[in-house]
């Protein structure tokens, strides 16, 4: 059975723990139609059979890693509560059990004596508020970022008012640093975003260099880590990114999202500021949801409103059992991702048959059937995936600029100006078992 059941009786066990907290209630239970729930309820299941098989290793495409069984099971009970960490009126328990996450994350990234920081629905929304920050203290300052960086970026930057300009990448897709200073000369710049992950190909964006051009020309720097945040504690990282790894305590806004690699729901996304000055920015009047303590807030320094405390439930219950610590089981998943992702690599290059890039520097690889021009090898690319997902493997499809790949395939014919090329991203710690299996599936796969 794919899908894990047995520790739904776990559930229920705490569900007795948490009720006795109510005692003292005036008694009170509620009759919910348990036959026709179950009628809907199976129904529901039914129609979510309409699914990719995400928890399964042979699911490599996209950045679906399935939440722990910890998350899952704290989410849940959580559930019964439905606390909301905007105020403390809402969820005082799930709050103090958020600053309690969020500060270990913090000290993960060097930031244990000081910080600013909260949970988030979303990457997204984390990054719209560090942002919404750096404009405020930057204000009719540029924000750049790098061509390879996600698009939210110059989205956010729209909606917020925000002047955003893209930056060239160099041949291994990170930010081309003598065109960031090209764009830093105009001395209009406020922000960088560094991108420690690029959620295309993984790429680490050279922090090193950007904090040396800092010291030159005045800007902040922000970290976009959502997705490869967590991989600070792997310890098989090649140097240049283990370097960018280690600066990061200097940056001044961190975001990475723990329902990627930090095994929660959706949606859980963390945003950190090093300066806790910064939460003077967001000083607002709301008079009636902030009554109940003289304590710190969530709702104070967030830009959203209602958040469901679940999250930060599982979040909190997942670094119990598992905590953010080199060498430890947690970390140790992330190298085993990133293993699985040189291995494959590594057989990629050997075949005949297969065009590769760089090395991953994360747990992500891009490689493409062998062909003659662009165009063919983005048909070769679509009819492997197709293939492929037919043996139960699913990866994913990426389009690339030809003048990235002309430094790696100078002998195809570049005949438009993207490729469709082949993307996995062996995410859990499982594949570093099941690579060979893919690999088997991805070598057979018909060429052109």
């Amino acid at each position: 059975m794919l899908l894990e059941t047995k520790s739904l009786k776990l559930v229920e066990e705490a569900l007795q723990v948490l009720d006795k907290s109510f005692d003292d209630m005036p008694a009170f239970e509620s009759h919910p139609d348990i036959s026709a729930m179950r009628d809907v309820l199976l129904k529901v299941a039914e129609r979510m059979q309409d699914n990719f098989p995400y928890p399964h290793p042979l699911y490599a495409g996209q950045m679906l890693k399935p939440p722990h069984p910890m998350a899952r099971l704290a989410y849940t009970l959580a559930l019964w509560i439905n606390p909301n960490n905007h105020a403390l009126d809402g969820g005082r328990a799930s709050s103090a059990l958020e600053k309690e996450a969020v500060a270990n994350i913090a000290a993960m990234y060097g930031w244990a004596d000081g910080h600013l920081g909260h949970l988030s629905s979303a990457g997204t929304t984390a990054n719209m508020e560090a942002l919404w920050v750096a404009g405020k203290l930057r204000p009719g300052k540029k924000i750049l970022a790098s061509n390879q960086a996600h698009y939210t970026h110059s989205r956010i930057s729209e909606v917020l008012g925000l002047s955003f300009e893209s930056i060239a990448t160099d041949c291994r897709a990170k930010m081309d640093m003598d065109a960031l200073e090209t764009a830093l000369k105009t001395g209009n710049v406020g922000t960088v975003v560094a991108t420690l992950g690029t959620t295309g190909v993984g790429a680490i964006d050279p922090l090193a260099d950007m904090l040396e051009l800092q010291k030159k020309y005045d800007f902040r720097i922000h970290v976009d880590s959502a997705y490869g945040g967590y991989f600070l504690l792997a310890d098989n990282l090649a140097e240049e990114a283990r370097q960018a790894f280690d600066l990061i305590h200097r940056v001044d806004s961190i975001v990475v999202d723990p329902h990627k690699h930090g095994l929660q729901p959706y949606g859980c996304g963390c945003v950190l500021f090093r300066d806790p000055s910064v939460g003077q920015i967001y000083q607002h009047d709301s008079p009636y949801t902030y009554f109940s303590s003289d304590d710190l807030h969530l709702g104070e320094i967030s830009l959203e409103c209602s958040r469901a405390g679940a999250s930060a439930v599982a979040l909190w219950a997942t670094q119990q059992l598992l905590p953010m610590e080199p060498g430890g089981e947690f970390a140790q998943g992330l190298s085993q991702g990133r293993e699985a992702a040189l291995k494959l690599y590594g057989y990629l290059q050997q075949a005949d048959n297969q065009l590769t890039l760089f090395e991953p520097e994360l747990d992500i690889v891009i490689w493409a059937p062998k062909a003659t021009s662009a165009s063919a090898i983005s048909e070769a690319s679509t009819q492997s995936f197709d293939q492929a997902a037919k043996q139960h493997l699913h990866l994913a499809l990426m389009s690339l600029p030809s003048l990235l790949l002309k430094n790696y395939w100078p002998e195809i014919k570049f005949d438009q100006p993207t490729v469709t090329c082949m993307r996995s991203c062996l995410m859990k710690p499982e594949h570093i078992d099941w690579v060979d299996r893919i690999w088997d599936i991805v070598k057979k796969l018909p060429q052109r």
